[in-house]
């Protein structure tokens, strides 16, 4: 089990010296206790705020985290198990509503056990007020990015958690819908942690306590700083000159020693974070390297495919990157590289089609830049979804094609010796691409 830090202490422990403003708290007549009459209530709220000094399960204010101010949400867990109720949705609203005013991102440290029983079903309706905040503040375009603290559980997760921009959880804390005093007797604990959740891709990352408050200054700076100038193509890393052939740049483009995504990014970057996982249960850590990085002094987010086959997850955590930059008013930078979409049964299952539909759309909608380069491999639909229309370039050992020579040469039932002179048939070298207008032009060294 993770420390249990309290609300001022996990406020200390990310905000710059002496610079967090608590904001006002509004005020709510209460009956005798609370909404429901429930017998004990006061007395149990007066006992929790003894215990920890606070007035409520939250505290609410401004605060420089590294030099960029924000919107600071931090529960009190030692307050009713850090639970919502009807006071707790009004100062949510109301440090949501500073956050618009003041164009600021928000910063929720979450630590609850959900809904406060004692008001029931009104407790319960906090979360739909919540999820009105957050979407208000997203229209907004500003960020929200959550610290999942132990324990994180219920309405709080399914809100202020789960449902920010990026989730950062502090190792060992326990974080999942349900409980541990309300799920199956019989349900394996370590699907209920931080860790379970990055590896199910509903959160981003895990952060130890020492580190959070750089953390959390890396994504603010980033994800506050917008443009509308599109990304400049990246330099060339591989062999210069063009392919002779098709099958030359087949040759090229699947070469062992050719630079792949990592080596482009960490060229192309000053500094970098990444956001893993789709949010509904899937990650391709392998095969797509998403998040958001510094280039020449500002930033750029990336999508970039590593040169295997890019499963379902792989596509909608892209799909997901491009809509957050989108809203945020970033601009966007795709690699493509892959031989195509992976095509096995697990994939189907996955939705496979409904995740590449998904990134087209991503992409097509986009109102911010997109500037891709094909960095290898283009392998059909696989790759196009990643690429943006009209601003496209190629790589000097890449090729992009509508199927790879070996499968268009057994499609049209060729013998395997026919394969090199189908790759020159489809036209796939980065010059036939520059004719052909589907590519803008060749990126040099």
């Amino acid at each position: 089990m993770a420390d249990r830090l309290h609300a001022r202490e996990v406020i200390a422990l990310v905000a710059d010296d002496a610079s967090f403003v608590e904001l006002p708290h509004p005020e709510r007549d209460s009956a005798p206790d609370g909404p429901l009459g429930w017998r004990g209530y006061d007395g149990s709220r007066l006992r929790a705020s003894e215990r920890t000094g606070e007035e409520e399960s939250v505290v609410c204010g401004t605060a420089l985290v590294g030099g960029t101010r924000a919107v600071l949400i931090a529960f009190e867990f030692g307050f009713l198990g850090g639970s919502l109720g009807e006071r707790t949705g009004d100062r949510l609203e109301a440090a949501y509503a500073h956050a618009r005013a003041y164009r600021l991102p928000v910063v929720p440290l979450v630590a609850t056990g959900g809904s406060r029983m004692q008001e029931g079903m009104l407790a319960l309706t906090q979360l739909q007020r919540v999820a009105r905040q957050s979407v208000l503040t997203r229209e907004a375009g500003l960020a929200q990015i959550a610290v999942v603290r132990d324990p994180t559980t219920g309405g709080g997760w399914a809100t202020l958690g789960a449902g920010a921009d990026v989730v950062l959880a502090l190792p060992g804390a326990q974080v999942g819908f349900a409980g541990s005093r309300v799920r199956p007797a019989d349900a394996d604990p370590a699907a209920y942690t931080a860790e379970a959740q990055v590896a199910a891709g509903a959160a981003d990352a895990l952060v130890p306590p020492e580190e959070l408050r750089a953390a959390l200054s890396r994504w603010l700076r980033l994800l506050t700083a917008t443009s509308k100038a599109p990304a400049p193509v990246p330099a060339a890393l591989g062999a210069a000159g063009l392919p002779a052939t098709g099958w030359d740049a087949v040759r090229r483009a699947r070469a062992a020693e050719r630079p792949r995504a990592a080596s482009y990014l960490d060229a192309y970057f000053t500094d970098r974070v990444a956001i893993c996982g789709d949010r509904v249960g899937g990650t391709d850590p392998d095969g797509m390297l998403c998040g958001f990085g510094t280039h020449e002094g500002r930033t750029v987010a990336y999508a970039a495919q590593t040169g295997t086959a890019t499963r379902p997850a792989g596509y909608r955590t892209a799909a997901r990157l491009i809509r957050l930059a989108d809203r945020l008013g970033i601009p966007v930078l795709t690699l493509v590289d892959t031989p195509g979409a992976a095509n096995d049964a697990a994939a189907e299952r996955q939705a496979a089609g409904g995740a590449i539909a998904d990134l087209f759309t991503a992409v097509a909608a986009a109102r911010t830049p997109v500037t891709t380069l094909v960095i290898g491999e283009g392998g059909s639909g696989g790759a196009l979804a990643l690429a943006a229309p009209g601003n496209t370039w190629a790589a000097p050992d890449s090729y992009f094609s509508v199927i790879a020579p070996e499968l268009a040469a057994a499609i049209l039932k060729r013998p395997a010796a026919e394969v090199e002179p189908t790759a020159d048939q489809l036209r796939i070298r980065p010059q036939d691409l520059v004719e052909l207008g589907v590519v803008r032009g060749i990126a040099s060294a």
